[in-house]
C-alpha cells in the first residue's frame, strides 16, 4: 500500500511539472509575441486642422436653455457645427447677457477625455481673436455649467462622440430634446 502511494504521489508531481513547463511556455510565448509587436498599436491622438468659420449671423442661431440659473440667453451657431475625424466636435457658442453684453466663442469639445478648448473669441466687428490660451481643458464634471450641457446633453453622451451628421445635433438644438432623452424615447 505504501508503494502504491509513492508511485501515485510520484505520477501526480510528474503531471504537476508537465503542467507547470506547459504553462511556463505558454506565457513566454505570449510575452515574446508582444516583444515582437504583434498586436497593434494605437495611434498617438492628433488633433485635425481646422478653419474657423464665418462669423455668426443672427437670424441662423438657434437658442437653447442649459436649466441653469441664469438670466442669459445661450444660442448655437448651426452653420459652425462640425466634426472631424479627430473625434473633436466643434461649434460657435453665442452667451446674451441680462444687460446686452454678448460673447461669442469657437470652441471644440473631445469627447472622448472629457475636454473643451476654446479656439477664438468674437469680436464687435463681426471678426475673430485667437484665444490667448487655446489649451485642452478638462470639463468641470462636478458643478453644473454650461459646458458641461453641452457636453453631456448635446454632444458627447456617454462620453461617445454624438457619431451622426451636424444635422442630428442641430435637429437636437431645434427640438428641445437632448440626445439622452431621444435615446429614451425611441
Amino acid at each position: 500500500m505504501l508503494r502504491r502511494l509513492q508511485q501515485t504521489g510520484a505520477m501526480i508531481a510528474k503531471a504537476a511539472l508537465q503542467c507547470l513547463v506547459v504553462y511556463g511556455t505558454t506565457l513566454y510565448a505570449v510575452g515574446h509575441a508582444q516583444e515582437q509587436h504583434d498586436f497593434p498599436e494605437e495611434k498617438p491622438w492628433a488633433e485635425a486642422e481646422f478653419k474657423l468659420p464665418p462669423y455668426p449671423k443672427p437670424a441662423n442661431l438657434i437658442q437653447f436653455v442649459p436649466a441653469l440659473s441664469s438670466s442669459s440667453r445661450f444660442y448655437i451657431d448651426p452653420e459652425s457645427i462640425s466634426t472631424a475625424g479627430d473625434g473633436v466636435v466643434r461649434y460657435t457658442l453665442v452667451v446674451k447677457g441680462a444687460g446686452g453684453a454678448e460673447n461669442v466663442s469657437y470652441e471644440g469639445m473631445r469627447c472622448r477625455t472629457l475636454e473643451v478648448k476654446h479656439y477664438a473669441y468674437g469680436r464687435s466687428n463681426g471678426s475673430w481673436t485667437p484665444a490667448r490660451v487655446a489649451e485642452w481643458r478638462r470639463l468641470d464634471t462636478r458643478n453644473p455649467n454650461l459646458h458641461r450641457v453641452l457636453f453631456w446633453d448635446y454632444f458627447c453622451p456617454d462620453r461617445l462622440q454624438w457619431g451622426n451628421s451636424p444635422q442630428d445635433a442641430i435637429n437636437r438644438f431645434r427640438n428641445g430634446i437632448a440626445p439622452r432623452e431621444a435615446a429614451r424615447q425611441e
